[in-house]
């Protein structure tokens, strides 16, 4: 697509909202199931954040000893230990539970590696109610995952001149029937990287691509197809999806003063034709980890890197959050996979908030130079992982992040406030 032409329809488009007011769009279903996919009230401890460079994926921190940043990162697996929660109360088998170490390792490392930083440390943190799980089942089947887990990122990485091997750091277990309804799992990394080698995100420039890299499909370090939903927007996929007969036999998995709650038509078991699982297995798909990929392109070309996004919580928005004074555009996503068309039809959920919540089949993203994406792309392709152009920069004149997504289902506008 010729990009001046689309630069021009975007700024008529942009014009519109700007006379209409129009802003951030809201995520009115999320919101509804009390989660701010925004997460406004976290700015409060923003403000007490001081990094060596504030436009950076992930805070970097000096090391006074030494020319190198620090960081800690805490990052948990949201809402989907209820649906193990679910599962395991369904089939009496501890191990829905063994996907979720895979899930909060991916979480933590593939947000730290987004600044160039090589995980060191890794800890866990799980909460639970001893009333409703045992605790010996629920972490024997956590341990085997990070376990595997682990081992697996320091064999895809044993080769590359960047290795991604944090040493297991231990933990803490909390018994807590009176604070949690079933089980929490969260994970911390600790990290480092020489400050020469951050991927500060502060020279991302006009004419600059965005890569993108699928989260559904079958990576060659994956045993099986994956679903691509990764850990944000559970909250809505369950209440969507999920047949009401669940809360009835478990109202232990919901806020009761929620107005409209587990309203789906579907049974755990139910075999889903467009995704090709079981509604169990699509909701329950670890989290792809794309440390292994972004590892092989640190240490080929970093230097090549101006900014990388884990595309988490604020799904295809999460890029607002990077660079300076920049416009991203992206006219060139994949079809997003079954399970979020499913959920956008079976929820009514608007497309302008489908990409606000989910990752849409994109779960990493990559800015760089045009003369240096082919080589990116054939990297990720190289572990199977899909991998394309999905977009392009432009200087922002007005002083904020913006970014127009342009899809089959409409252009919507969403801007850094």
């Amino acid at each position: 697509m010729n990009h001046l032409k689309l630069n021009m329809k975007y700024q008529g488009f942009k014009d519109i909202l700007k006379a209409r007011g129009h802003r951030m769009i809201n995520s009115d279903h999320y919101q509804k199931l009390g989660v701010d996919a925004r997460k406004e009230s976290v700015k409060v401890f923003k403000q007490l954040l001081m990094p060596l460079f504030p436009k950076a994926f992930t805070a970097i921190f000096g090391d006074l000893e030494k020319n190198e940043g620090i960081t800690l990162h805490v990052d948990g697996a949201g809402s989907k230990p209820i649906v193990s929660y679910i599962c395991f109360k369904e089939t009496s088998d501890p191990n829905w539970f063994k996907g979720l170490a895979q899930d909060v390792i991916a979480m933590n490392v593939d947000d730290v590696i987004a600044a160039g930083a090589k995980p060191i440390l890794f800890a866990d943190y799980i909460a639970i109610n001893p009333f409703r799980l045992s605790r010996k089942e629920v972490l024997q089947a956590l341990g085997e995952g990070f376990k595997e887990t682990l081992e697996l990122l320091a064999a895809l990485s044993s080769n590359l001149a960047f290795k991604i091997n944090p040493v297991f750091a231990g933990g803490e277990t909390a018994d807590l029937p009176d604070q949690i309804r079933t089980l929490d799992v969260v994970g911390v990394v600790f990290a480092k990287v020489q400050l020469d080698k951050v991927i500060t995100c502060e020279n991302i420039a006009k004419g600059d691509v965005i890569l993108g890299r699928k989260s559904d499909g079958k990576a060659k370090f994956e045993k099986s197809e994956n679903s691509g939903l990764m850990c944000n927007g559970i909250t809505l996929a369950r209440h969507v999806l999920l047949s009401r007969e669940y809360e009835l036999k478990y109202p232990e998995i919901c806020e009761p003063s929620l107005s409209k709650r587990y309203y789906g038509g579907h049974r755990l078991t139910d075999y889903l034709e467009e995704v090709g699982m079981t509604v169990a297995d699509a909701l329950t798909s670890p989290t792809r980890i794309y440390a292994p990929i972004i590892a092989e392109i640190l240490g080929k070309m970093g230097y090549a890197v101006k900014g990388m996004v884990h595309v988490t919580g604020g799904g295809l928005t999460k890029i607002l959050g990077i660079g300076n004074n920049v416009r991203y555009i992206k006219d060139n996503l994949p079809q997003p996979p079954p399970l979020f068309r499913l959920i956008q039809r079976e929820g009514n959920v608007s497309w302008s908030e489908m990409f606000q919540v989910f990752n849409m089949g994109i779960g990493f993203e990559i800015i760089t130079s045009k003369d240096q994406a082919e080589e990116m792309i054939s990297i990720a392709e190289k572990w199977g992982v899909e991998a394309r152009i999905i977009g392009y920069v432009e200087e922002n004149k007005e002083g904020l992040n913006d970014l127009f997504i342009k899809s089959p289902f409409g252009i919507f506008h969403y801007s850094k406030t």
